[in-house]
């Protein structure tokens, strides 16, 4: 049926007092990064299909993305760097413009009513490393291909997106790749290494579970790639680039082949594991610099295992399948909801294996790593600023955070915390305010003293803040699980 709002809008009148369509805005409204994402419309799935040259690193590219108008749409914006060969909207030739840093403009060549369907085509041609904006190239090529890994920006420079954790999608990536290497993205293989023509061969991935732009990743190379199936039937697909040395490699395979057995462990502490596939990619020693949470399959740079195996890498990035890719951002300033969930979650597995205490380690952190004229103390975890995202302080402070509220309000209480919150949000997105109110609901406690002190609050906190806080019923304090210390990614 065709409504009166959509025929206006095909045949460019107004009805009543309605106002004329107009542009998308060209940001999410995030704080950190106002022209990230774009307003106008909701994603709900990409198909990417790319053809990859990996000896001049040229990339040929067709995506085609289905979404929904929030409004009524004159033009909007899609985030993209690349060389755009042609834009369609709903089955016509739109016009397009680059604009900014890295703002495509989409003219339809019919306005967009509220709650119409979109589907938008973009065809490309470009060699990503040779394209900058804001200042840096994040697609990375390597000796034997490339690496589109990186956060928060990676999107840009291999598929057009609306850029920014809240609007998350399923995805389809299909990548058309030489003879002797692989091409390695999220979730389900729904075609691996199927000949296209002579010397070609087609990789291709499904994600059905919603997700972050940022986290849909592509490792193209060559691996050593191995599969095998978890309990509950999903796949687990693990690769490893034959660059690395034997130690190394062997190393890598030492931690990565445990992810079945940590996610298992991790999902007793957080909940149902929330995807269908899970597995890891390690690159070459020195290809990626850092590893990241990538949805179903995190990417760990080979130099993290050249000192021997790394299990408590695994756990962090392991742990960022709940808080950070089941549960996103709702803001960029809130990567404490990431980056200190997961590496509390090191220092729980530390206590599981036998190795130091949670409480062990926060002291050693809290005392001796961080003394209290450490400028650490001055960087506030729940808002670090946009050149501070990745800070220190967001990690450690982020998680010395979540022990003391796990002194504060006892076990059982601090963990049916961390459950609901990756029940209630998940495949969606929070911010620390909507923690805050969770835990305080949960636990009966006025949190607010606390959670200002220990994420806004420059200057090393007093311990003893926690007394004056804590709820009414007493804390328990049966043992439930673990912790480690470790690397950040």
């Amino acid at each position: 049926m065709v409504t009166a709002a959509v025929l206006a809008a095909v045949l460019g009148v107004q009805t009543g007092a309605e106002a004329a369509p107009a542009p998308g805005s060209p940001g999410a409204g995030d704080v950190y990064y106002p022209d990230y994402g774009n307003g106008g419309y909701d994603v709900a799935h990409y198909d990417i299909r790319l053809r990859y040259y990996p000896d001049t690193d040229r990339l040929t590219g067709t995506t085609t993305i289905l979404a929904t108008a929030t409004q009524d749409l004159s033009a909007f914006d899609l985030d993209f760097v690349l060389h755009t060969q042609s834009v369609r909207v709903n089955n016509r030739p739109a016009g397009f413009a680059r604009q900014g840093d890295h703002e495509l403009v989409v003219t339809p060549a019919r306005p967009v009513a509220e709650g119409e369907p979109l589907t938008i085509v973009v065809q490309y041609d470009d060699v990503p490393s040779s394209v900058v904006a804001s200042g840096f190239t994040s697609w990375n090529r390597t000796d034997d291909g490339a690496l589109a890994v990186n956060e928060p920006e990676i999107a840009w420079w291999w598929y057009p997106s609306n850029d920014h954790p809240t609007d998350k999608a399923s995805f389809d990536v299909s990548v058309l790749v030489p003879d002797g290497v692989e091409a390695i993205s999220n979730g389900v293989p729904t075609r691996w290494a199927q000949p296209a023509f002579t010397g070609w061969n087609r990789w291709s991935w499904r994600q059905t579970k919603p997700q972050a732009t940022y986290l849909t990743f592509l490792a193209i190379g060559d691996f050593d790639t191995y599969q095998d199936t978890s309990a509950d039937g999903s796949p687990i697909i693990t690769a490893y680039n034959r660059r690395l040395d034997a130690a190394t490699a062997a190393a890598a395979r030492t931690s990565v082949e445990r992810t079945d057995e940590i996610l298992d462990w991790e999902a007793g502490l957080f909940g149902p594991y929330p995807f269908d596939a899970r597995g890891g990619v390690v690159t070459g020693a020195g290809d990626q610099g850092f590893a990241l949470e990538n949805q179903t399959r995190p990417v760990y740079d080979g130099r993290s295992f050249t000192r021997g195996s790394n299990d408590s890498l695994i756990v962090h990035e392991l742990a960022h399948q709940w808080f950070g890719d089941a549960v996103s951002v709702g803001q960029w300033k809130d990567i404490w909801l990431n980056e200190g969930f997961a590496s509390y979650a090191q220092w729980l597995w530390s206590e599981n294996q036998g190795e130091g205490t949670a409480a062990e380690i926060a002291a050693y952190v809290y005392s001796e790593v961080h003394p209290a004229d450490d400028p650490f103390w001055q960087v506030l975890p729940g808002d670090p600023g946009a050149t501070r995202l990745f800070d220190d302080a967001v990690y450690d402070r982020g998680a010395l955070t979540l022990h003391h509220l796990r002194e504060l309000v006892g076990d059982e209480t601090f963990f049916a915390i961390l459950r609901a919150w990756t029940t209630t949000h998940r495949y969606g997105a929070g911010t620390t305010e909507e923690f805050q109110a969770l835990a305080e609901k949960i636990s009966g406690a006025n949190l607010d003293a606390f959670f200002r002190t220990w994420l806004f609050t420059p200057g090393r906190p007093e311990l003893g803040l926690a007394a004056l806080t804590a709820p009414a019923e007493p804390k328990s304090w049966p043992k439930i699980v673990a912790a480690q210390a470790a690397a950040h990614r």
